[in-house]
């Protein structure tokens, strides 16, 4: 007996040990192998990279393949462990890298059918675009054969052109919010919404109607809670234009100041390309594009802040009683349905998560206790995205620029521009879905009826802009389009239609920059310096609700809380690190910000002074330090102190609590340009980064170059011509495909 009880209890050992080891490597031996690049055969790619004093690239070849080629191995030497990430992400297989944050995007990836998108419209993209996303790829294969030691996953690579289209698929709707959709669909949680002006016909109570009566689960949220955001993506961001009447010195000025996360897939990289076929443009793109996304060329530039239309339409369907049939116009029609695997890292194991992925003729179907619901959202299967803003860096004119935008295959933000010809101009683009007039378009949608399934977005036509405004300048902070350039210059909101989902809202910033730009009659450089650079709040919206509930507690029988209380009314109401309060009001005005921009409830007042102050007694011994004390940039070995806070024109929005209670700030001002085109002269522009160009490159000098530069409010030249790269190259090199 005893031999067959230890027979058996080897074979159940042997069994655990071979489930172990299985799911280990079951993954990268079941995930669907890569394919190499299309034209790899019939092209060879040759590029140069020569890299500046600070290691910026710059990227040269004889065609603009040649050049997506060396984009894609200057951004591996730079950041090969985030471009990993990104490939996982548009392989559909970021869970088995990242773990349960991971397998979310996974999920999302099967829900929005981001590789149907690629698969059906990428063979439709111009051959002069798709052969920079083979060439872009081409140069990924190539450094991950080079360098097998840095691949974090098995059979991630070779990587083809359709897979970088089909990150952009999955990422571009998160920049309008789609999080704010599916997060609490997916968790049956009442939908949080941003509703433009009601719609006439409609209460305003039906305008911002929940999107469910009671919280509930579906099989999804159960296991993996949906978190598809951007870290932050759309916590702010800050451009401005101004005109040489304006200027002082007959300069037009571009600034461009976004706010991204400092680290990961949508962090800035910045760079400059040019080719012998007319490409030529200095700027930042993110990890996974073969081309920049902001910054200028010779004749123009442009920059972006996120905008917050209604992109999203959600509708109740009525499913069968088997679950499997949703009624359309009378007649019942099969729910598509398909059954994925996300692979879940914990530890050295990979677990297999098998979920189910539901679509309607509306679009991705969640289906919770609550009931079934469709999403339908604005650039839906659409990769027009990937021509446009490559024929977008080629543009010479307004016109040229301007009709680029108006094909409307960029979802989403606002764009600021400024050229060479002195002229300026605020687009609030959106490829706002054109949806007819009658129906409650803020609240839930009847699933039966096929005329609320729009086909596509509004003309370019009705988008609020302004061209050449009297006023000389053009702003955006992340607020509604009828504040852009002055009282006398503004959009008149009646304009707009109420169908189009504008937003209502006024950022801090923006209440800040209309104040600053009024009080000079001339905005020069040193001006516009002082503008962007600004760490003012002004008492209104959320801040001044903050400051009312703090003002209102009875915290007179606690020491501490009434200190801090009596603290927080005498600031001086900015971030510059001079005041006294500026570190409590820091960490008081963030809670607020956050709430505001994503519409969540607002914080307890109490609480929050309370979480405050105990943060600075136990960490400091004190309410009153030095805010730069608390307030830090950290990367690697430097530590330095920052200013500026959430909402703030120089901005340090989100930041990590570290073991010593400083804030190590993540999320603000990234990547920032000043570009000026001076009568008969030719371009020229400087720019700052808050690390360097090697964020992940501990061993490089560019891991953290730029930081003390960022701190003190100074910015690098950007060596835009070729002869100046020269002058200032620190390496010269030429990488061929092999």
């Amino acid at each position: 007996m005893k031999k067959w009880l230890a027979r058996a209890g080897w074979v159940s050992l042997t069994a655990v040990l071979v489930t172990l080891v299985g799911l280990m490597v079951w993954e990268p031996l079941l995930a669907e192998k890569g394919n190499d690049p299309a034209d790899t055969a019939q092209n060879g790619y040759q590029a140069e990279i020569i890299r500046s004093e600070f290691g910026v690239p710059h990227i040269y070849g004889k065609t603009d393949a040649d050049v997506a080629f060396g984009v894609a191995i200057a951004h591996a030497e730079d950041d090969f462990f985030t471009l990993q990430d990104v490939i996982a992400m548009a392989r559909g297989r970021y869970g088995a890298m990242a773990g349960e944050e991971g397998a979310q995007v996974d999920y999302v990836y099967h829900l929005l059918d981001a590789r149907g998108t690629a698969e059906r419209h990428y063979a439709g993209i111009p051959a002069e675009t798709r052969v920079l996303f083979e060439a872009y790829a081409t140069g990924l294969n190539q450094f991950a054969a080079e360098h097998p030691d840095e691949i974090r996953l098995g059979n991630l690579f070779p990587v083809n052109g359709k897979d970088v289209a089909t990150g952009f698929a999955l990422r571009q709707p998160f920049f309008f919010g789609l999080n704010n959709v599916i997060g609490p669909l997916a968790a049956g949680e009442p939908l949080r919404k941003e509703f433009g002006p009601a719609i006439p016909g409609h209460e305003p109570s039906d305008s911002a109607e929940p999107i469910m009566d009671g919280a509930g689960t579906n099989e999804t949220a159960a296991a993996l809670p949906i978190h598809m955001g951007q870290d932050g993506a759309m916590a702010g961001s800050n451009a401005w234009a101004i005109a040489p009447a304006k200027s002082g010195d007959g300069v037009t000025r571009l600034v461009s100041n976004s706010h991204q996360p400092w680290r990961g897939g949508v962090a800035w990289y910045e760079l400059v390309v040019q080719s012998e076929e007319g490409w030529h443009y200095a700027g930042a793109n993110f990890p996974g594009s073969p081309f920049p996304f902001l910054g200028h060329n010779e004749h123009l530039g442009w920059t972006n802040t996120v905008n917050r239309p209604d992109m999203t339409d959600v509708y109740r369907l009525e499913l069968d009683e088997s679950g499997t049939r949703y009624r359309l116009d009378g007649e019942w029609q099969e729910l598509e349905s398909k059954t994925v695997t996300l692979a879940v890292k914990m530890g050295p194991l990979v677990l297999p998560v098998r979920q189910t992925v539901h679509r309607s003729a509306h679009g991705p179907v969640i289906i919770n206790d609550n009931g079934a619901f469709a999403i339908r959202y604005g650039g839906i299967d659409n990769l027009g995205a990937l021509d446009a803003y490559y024929k977008l860096n080629k543009a010479e004119t307004l016109e040229e620029w301007e009709a680029i935008l108006a094909r409307m295959d960029i979802p989403s933000t606002n764009f600021i521009y400024g050229d060479k010809q002195g002229n300026i101009a605020y687009v609030y683009n959106a490829a706002i879905p054109d949806r007819p007039k009658g129906p409650n378009w803020r609240g839930i949608l009847p699933g039966d009826d096929s005329s609320l399934i729009w086909t596509g977005p509004v003309d370019y036509s009705v988008l609020p802009k302004l061209i050449n405004p009297g006023s000389g300048w053009v702003y955006n902070a992340n607020n509604q389009p009828y504040s852009a350039a002055g009282p006398a210059d503004d959009i008149d909101p009646d304009s707009v239609a109420p169908e189009l989902g504008v937003e209502l809202k006024m950022t801090n910033r923006a209440r800040r920059t209309e104040e600053l730009m009024a009080q000079f009659d001339i905005i020069d450089r040193p001006t516009l310096e002082r503008i962007k650079y600004d760490m003012g709040y002004i008492r209104a919206d959320y801040v001044d609700v903050m400051m009312d509930g703090v003002e209102a507690l009875d915290v007179s029988s606690d020491p501490q809380l009434a200190k801090a209380q009596a603290l927080l009314a005498s600031w001086d109401m900015t971030s510059d690190n001079v005041g006294k309060a500026d570190a409590l009001a820091l960490l008081m005005i963030r809670p607020w910000m956050g709430a505001e921009y994503q519409n969540y409830p607002l914080p307890d007042a109490q609480e929050e002074l309370q979480k405050a102050s105990d943060h600075l007694m136990e960490h400091f011994g004190t309410l009153t330090p030095p805010m730069s004390d608390l307030l830090r940039l950290r990367q690697g070995d430097v530590d330095l102190p920052l200013d500026g806070g959430s909402d703030t024109l120089r901005a340090s929005t989100l930041w990590d609590v570290d073991e010593d209670g400083r804030l190590s700030v993540r999320h603000g001002d990234s990547f920032i340009m000043f570009v000026e085109w001076a009568p008969g002269q030719k371009v020229r522009s400087e720019s700052i980064q808050p690390y360097g160009a090697a964020t992940t490159r501990p061993g490089s000098p560019h891991f953290a170059d730029q930081a003390k530069l960022f701190v003190r409010k100074e910015l690098k030249p950007v060596h835009f011509w070729r002869e100046d790269a020269l002058r200032n190259a620190a390496s010269r090199k030429t990488v061929s495909s092999q």
